[in-house]
């Protein structure tokens, strides 16, 4: 049996490099990807879920924020991110967000982000490095808690924008000890998770795979409901 397929937005300076790792994740836990990006074709009936991948912080013209805070933007990737992120949704097909992908995840269902994080929540919590050295407290009674557990959990982070105001129908799956948003989820189907921090680095731990089995379990699940879809219409027609 075919692998559900993934598409996986990159940034056009580093997908290059970010796209194996995750790819790598996916076929780990029993998926495949595919890379999109800004002048890649994308067409969402091809695919079985989405990821949306790190890289350059979000406009703030996206969500009402302050121009000229920002260091390093890409327009044309923002409204691409946006309108899939959008889309799979509203075709329920199931989104996982990676750091900048989780933010454009909240943007995508209206919410806005906090574009100097670490002045807000103070510049000695900053932490920057691809190990595991932050710490975040899942909520309880959450999809990220029944998919990775509920004891505290050590992450990276790579990040200088986060979460602010949640979008429609998301919750806060998980905190950093400063209180910092570091996952958002959304309350019904379909699956949609965003993580601050990026687990495709963090393969190694079994905890880091569980996000991506779950968007794999999740992806393969959309897959046969259309595939069912299909072959009803395929009968009356």
């Amino acid at each position: 049996m075919t692998r559900p397929l993934i598409a996986v937005t990159t940034s056009a300076r580093t997908g290059w490099r970010v796209f194996p790792l995750i790819n790598l994740n996916l076929w780990i836990t029993g998926g495949r990807g595919v890379r999109w990006g800004v002048g890649r074709i994308v067409d969402l009936e091809k695919v079985d879920g989405l990821i949306i991948g790190g890289g350059d912080d979000i406009g703030p013209e996206l969500y009402g924020g302050k121009l000229g805070i920002s260091a390093r933007l890409d327009p044309d990737r923002d409204n691409l991110e946006r309108r899939l992120a959008q889309a799979a949704l509203e075709r329920n097909i199931p989104v996982l967000g990676i750091c900048r992908g989780s933010q454009m995840l909240n943007i995508a269902l209206g919410g806005t982000l906090d574009q100097d994080a670490w002045t807000t929540y103070g510049p000695e919590r900053k932490i920057t490095t691809i190990l595991p050295k932050r710490e975040i407290c899942v909520e309880t009674d959450t999809h990220l808690s029944l998919i990775s557990g509920q004891q505290p959990m050590k992450v990276n982070a790579l990040h200088s924008q986060a979460v602010d105001r949640l979008g429609d129908g998301l919750r806060v799956s998980a905190r950093d000890t400063g209180g910092m948003v570091q996952a958002i989820e959304r309350v019904r189907d379909p699956f949609a998770l965003g993580v601050q921090w990026h687990p495709e680095h963090l393969f190694y731990a079994h905890r880091q795979r569980a996000i991506f089995r779950a968007l794999v379990t999740a992806a393969d699940a959309y897959r046969s409901d259309r595939n069912q879809m299909q072959a009803m219409r395929t009968d009356l027609a």
